[in-house]
């Protein structure tokens, strides 16, 4: 097993000790780092960046090929992990010889230790690991007594700033779609910046939030899928996504899967807020917006194209997701290309 130590003082630090112990090479834009690593020990990247509010946050996507304990040195003080494992999975424990705790694909986890106590995370070897770790300093900040670390801090340590915290949470795959969308980012310099800092600080509240809802219900398991049908449900909707003009029935989602009906509208509520059908018809309208933009399909080959059979229909529920009719919509993007 390979022992890997970082301290969490500032971001760039981190990057410089990670280069160190695992090789590869460093990227740098705008306060954005990026660690690459192809050798016999470590395949896959590392990214992140440090914001306001003394907020940062580190992306893993790596295999390696032994098991691997990474050990989080607090320095001054002991800042509170927002953590959210996307695939894969991975364990933690307050110090090398402390109590290990699994976090598993698709859940959350916050954790804060004792000062001058470590927090350490095991990677297991040959398993592909997506992870996502938001830290929030927790340092007083006097100039700015509203600050959002304050508050979060206030918020986690109200009656026992000075004790250790664990708290793995329920199946949230809301909150990995969001860490998609962060991803998916493509613009460079400030831009690529702001976008970043925006939607990381949208994850923080959802993982916020994540920890109030659970303390909130009485019975945490009641009617949640397991990993197994969370899994399923999310490759589900990816297929839905990418294809929104085939088909799709209840019934053959349902045997494609291997859930039940009502395992899928409870699936679809839960991640999408949609039924099955509205998440359907949802793709199918955004798919048709994006051939309005980019083909010169007209729009009666654009509502045959995504699957519909009523063009009145189709123009109803566009209509109310974009405050327009699809002849209105393209004529906007180019007046004189109108011709359906």
């Amino acid at each position: 097993m390979k022992i890997v130590t970082i301290h969490t003082e500032k971001i760039q630090n981190i990057f410089e000790e990670l280069n160190t112990n695992f090789g590869g090479k460093v990227t740098f834009d705008v306060d954005e780092y990026t660690l690459e690593v192809n050798n016999s020990f470590a395949k896959g990247a590392i990214s992140g960046a440090s914001f306001n509010d003394n907020i940062s946050y580190v992306q893993f996507d790596m295999t390696f090929s032994a098991d691997l304990k990474l050990n989080v040195i607090n320095g001054i003080s002991s800042p509170i992990y927002f953590a959210y494992c996307s695939k894969g999975n991975l364990s933690h424990s307050f110090g090398i010889s402390g109590e290990e705790r699994k976090l598993k694909t698709f859940q959350t986890a916050i954790v804060t230790s004792k000062l001058n106590q470590d927090n350490v995370l095991y990677f297991e070897k040959d398993k592909k690991t997506k992870f996502t770790l938001i830290i929030v300093g927790t340092q007083p900040e006097p100039s700015h007594s509203s600050s959002l670390n304050q508050m979060v801090r206030e918020t986690f340590f109200q009656e026992n700033p000075e004790e250790e915290f664990f708290y793995a949470g329920s199946y949230n795959l809301k909150i990995g779609e969001k860490i998609e969308q962060l991803n998916a980012v493509t613009q460079t310099g400030i831009v690529r910046n702001l976008l970043k800092e925006g939607i990381l600080r949208i994850i923080l509240a959802m993982e916020i939030q994540q920890h109030t809802d659970d303390l909130n219900s009485f019975a945490k398991e009641t009617n949640c899928l397991n990993l197994r049908e969370m899994e399923e449900i999310k490759e589900l909707s990816e297929v839905i996504k990418a294809n929104p003009e085939e088909p799709f029935t209840i019934k053959s989602l349902s045997k494609k899967s291997g859930l039940s009906p009502n395992k899928l509208q409870e699936g679809f509520k839960m991640i999408h807020n949609r039924t099955v059908n509205d998440y359907i018809t949802h793709m199918r309208v955004l798919k048709a917006e994006i051939l309005i933009r980019t083909s010169d399909l007209n729009i009666s080959e654009i509502v045959y194209c995504i699957g519909f059979t009523s063009r009145s229909y189709f123009s109803k529920i566009f209509k109310q997701k974009f405050n327009c009719s699809p002849k209105e919509y393209k004529f906007n993007l180019n007046p004189l290309a109108i011709t359906a």
